[in-house]
């Protein structure tokens, strides 16, 4: 994650949260909260190299494999979930948006939007898109999902989840206008409303 994006994420969530980060890789964003604007909180990683990678940083991190739910931890017992790069590669997304609203008082997911223009144009070529956010092939991906901007709206209206805030990442930088067309990465901040 660029330190653009990282920049963006965190201007998201309110200084002095109580954050959990769920798939959080290295610890990267949570010992950025931390630091900059003063957040406490755990990371949820499966990864024994991540774990590693956390606890060099100071991050508090809990092996969990996400597919089987939050349960170990209370409704609202954190003010922001973080989602950031894994729904994609779960089986069980919308089960897990729910337990993201559930386990949060806010929630924050992003992932890569399918529906980004070189994306589609790649897609009317013939081929399955590989750019900078899908970097795999079709055959090697660990993305089990794919999915869009809107895709996602829908799928919070669905689910009863009301959408704060939303927009997409390029090159490091906020899009508004078109997300859905102009950005690769979209993001959300919600609640359950």
């Amino acid at each position: 994650m660029s330190s653009g994006v990282i920049q963006h994420i965190a201007a998201l969530v309110p200084k002095g949260s109580r954050v959990l980060d769920l798939g959080c890789g290295t610890g990267e964003l949570l010992a950025y909260l931390q630091k900059h604007r003063g957040c406490t909180g755990y990371g949820v990683e499966l990864d024994d190299a991540n774990l590693l990678a956390c606890a060099q940083r100071g991050v508090n991190v809990i092996q969990l494999n996400l597919e089987d739910g939050l349960n170990i931890f209370e409704d609202q017992s954190f003010d922001v979930v973080l989602q950031l790069e894994t729904l994609q590669h779960l089986r069980n997304t919308e089960a897990m948006l729910r337990e993201t609203a559930r386990v949060g008082r806010t929630g924050i997911v992003s992932f890569p939007n399918f529906a980004h223009w070189p994306n589609r144009l790649q897609v009317a070529l013939g081929r399955m898109p590989v750019t900078r956010v899908l970097p795999y092939e079709w055959y090697n991906t660990p993305n089990i999902r794919v999915g869009t901007f809107a895709d996602f709206e829908v799928l919070a209206r669905k689910n009863r989840l009301r959408i704060l805030d939303g927009f997409g990442i390029q090159d490091g930088q906020v899009v508004r206008s078109f997300p859905n067309l102009l950005a690769s990465m979209a993001v959300f901040k919600f609640d359950r409303g």
